[in-house]
């Protein structure tokens, strides 16, 4: 097994030469970045305008990294301008100073990285076969479903975080490191802050995918979500989680299963200073949507 030290080597040894295109702050990507959990892949670090290692920054972990920045990288030409939101709200005091690390999907594997693992484990073998079944049919994998977001999870806690402290100037402790993401991204990073709730202090998902497949007829995954939510939230005192839905596209699937789940996070003690749920009445399910509202959970989790 690689030691931590080899593994920032590694890291430190593939930073890319090549320009990112963005209007505010800088990129350092890493490219390749090596673990013992999951496949290689690209990591991007946006550096607001002003960087300086006299200060000390949050951090916001996206998942996604290719649909962050720079259209040329994304396979649809759409992204969330994630550089350009949050440089100003830097700019006008409204949010902390923070840092993002984008993390790059890892293409067919993004479904099973994504799907949050316990609550997949607790469906019957013939329901994950209707889950494996319908992916495959949808293009959305190749010929088998296999759930690794535990292992997802110890990269970004274990290699990754480390990392990213190390190499840039950070405040390391949960009331200042965040992470989010959209549909199948907004799963795993409320997966993240459930099962890491001492590295994580808040959570944004937007157009969370509860439904993860694309049906909502005779979809077992929603309540087996429920019943992990039930017993794994954390605690409402110290983190912030923050949902939203729009209801066009995938978006139309959303809106009671979000309702139950926002039953949930009131029965658990979240009440408005810890948890928003909002809805934006004609928004789909893509990145313009999300870059439109991007503002509002980077305000309220990373807000002075």
């Amino acid at each position: 097994m690689k030691s931590f030290s080899t593994l920032i080597f590694i890291a430190i040894s593939m930073i890319s030469t090549a320009q990112i295109k963005v209007t505010s702050g800088s990129i350092k990507r890493f490219e390749n970045f090596s673990s013992e959990f999951v496949d290689a892949r690209n990591v991007d670090v946006w550096l607001p305008d002003g960087y300086s290692e006299k200060e000390k920054y949050a951090v916001l972990y996206m998942h996604d990294g290719q649909m962050l920045f720079d259209e040329d990288l994304s396979w649809n030409k759409h992204v969330w301008e994630v550089d350009e939101t949050a440089g100003k709200l830097i700019a006008a005091a409204k949010t902390k100073k923070f840092i993002v690390v984008g993390i790059w999907n890892n293409g067919l594997k993004r479904h099973g990285e994504y799907f949050p693992q316990k609550a997949y484990e607790k469906l019957t073998a013939e329901q994950q076969q209707f889950v494996s079944n319908n992916l495959i049919e949808r293009g959305i994998i190749g010929t088998n479903f296999n759930v690794t977001s535990d292992n997802y999870l110890k990269f970004l806690v274990t290699e990754l975080k480390p990392f990213i402290d190390k190499t840039f100037s950070t405040k390391t402790d949960s009331a200042n490191t965040f992470i989010a993401g959209s549909s199948m991204g907004g799963l795993i990073s409320l997966y993240a802050i459930c099962e890491y709730p001492k590295v994580f202090g808040g959570a944004a998902c937007l157009s969370t995918h509860w439904t993860g497949i694309y049906q909502l007829e005779n979809n077992p995954i929603p309540e087996t979500f429920y019943a992990y939510l039930k017993t794994h939230l954390p605690d409402p005192k110290n983190h912030k989680i923050y949902f939203d839905y729009g209801d066009q596209t995938l978006d139309a699937l959303y809106r009671n299963l979000q309702r139950k789940v926002d039953g949930i996070m009131e029965a658990k003690g979240y009440r408005a200073t810890n948890w928003v749920t909002k809805f934006f009445p004609g928004k789909d399910h893509s990145e313009a949507a999300w870059r439109e509202r991007l503002d509002i959970p980077l305000q309220f989790l990373l807000g002075k």
